[in-house]
């Protein structure tokens, strides 16, 4: 039995997969940019979504997600299986699924407190906004969720002001404020100094600690492996292999991406 969105309560915790979608295809006319996908995100785990360009990541992210409707398969959400007809963005963002897109997630002219409530304002009751209340719990997620203590950030920080790694930590902060179970990361260490890198990977494992679940997205091996729980590896449309970054390491993890591309 399908379930819709206000069916599905998204804050019921007797679940074993936050999502987990079956034998999932994609066709974009005659091609096909996913086939057979079997995959299954739990909690309290960052799983890492490598691959090479146009080995189906990106797809993948957005049938989960609500953007792109499968061509065929079944979509589970904290194991109720959701009607395919139903899903979107919107019902993904109300059963606490959230994606933090590299460069998109932020208004680099508004101050922080103004983006953690961009469409998710709290008003009074006259209908106001109440900048109050936004400031101090903005002033909350920076200390508590993010970790910005003493450095000079503050939720009157203009976003244009903030280095790379510490936008992403804004946008993470911003998906787990909204008690996101699964945060999805694309790309979040792209041009990135060796600094910023240490800053978002620790941003990243606030999230697990925190009890969600992370599927962090990278083309830089070294990073993904260093926080995943498991790798999960896409080529041409399927999943070729899970691997547990304990049992190979980062060169060894290149050659076998190289060796798949060999034999393509």
């Amino acid at each position: 039995m399908t379930t819709t969105q206000t069916e599905t309560d998204a804050s019921t915790t007797d679940f074993k997969s936050i999502v987990r979608l079956e034998n999932v295809q994609k066709f974009f006319g005659p091609i096909q940019a996913l086939r057979d996908i079997d995959v299954d995100i739990a909690r309290n785990e960052i799983v890492g979504l490598i691959g090479d360009n146009g080995a189906g990541k990106s797809t993948l992210i957005k049938v989960m997600t609500g953007v792109l409707a499968p061509t065929a398969g079944r979509i589970f959400v904290r194991d109720r299986e959701i009607n395919l007809a139903d899903y979107s963005v919107r019902m993904a963002h109300d059963l606490s699924i959230e994606t933090v897109y590299q460069d998109r997630s932020l208004a680099d002219k508004q101050p922080l407190w103004r983006n953690f409530f961009v469409g998710r304002q709290i008003t009074n009751r006259l209908g106001f906004i109440n900048v109050k209340r936004e400031k101090e719990i903005a002033d909350q997620i920076l200390k508590e969720a993010i970790g910005f203590r003493g450095v000079g950030i503050t939720v009157d920080s203009t976003v244009a002001n903030l280095s790379g790694g510490e936008r992403q930590g804004i946008a993470i902060g911003r998906a787990m404020h909204y008690n996101a179970d699964l945060i999805i990361l694309d790309e979040p260490t792209v041009a990135l100094a060796v600094a910023e890198v240490r800053k978002v990977l620790d941003f990243v494992r606030r999230i697990k600690e925190s009890g969600r679940a992370c599927i962090y997205i990278e083309h830089n091996l070294a990073h993904v492996h260093e926080v995943a729980d498991r790798l999960i590896v896409l080529d041409r449309g399927r999943i070729v292999a899970e691997i547990l970054p304990k049992n190979m390491s980062v060169m060894e993890l290149t050659e076998y991406l190289i060796d798949i591309q060999r034999e393509a």
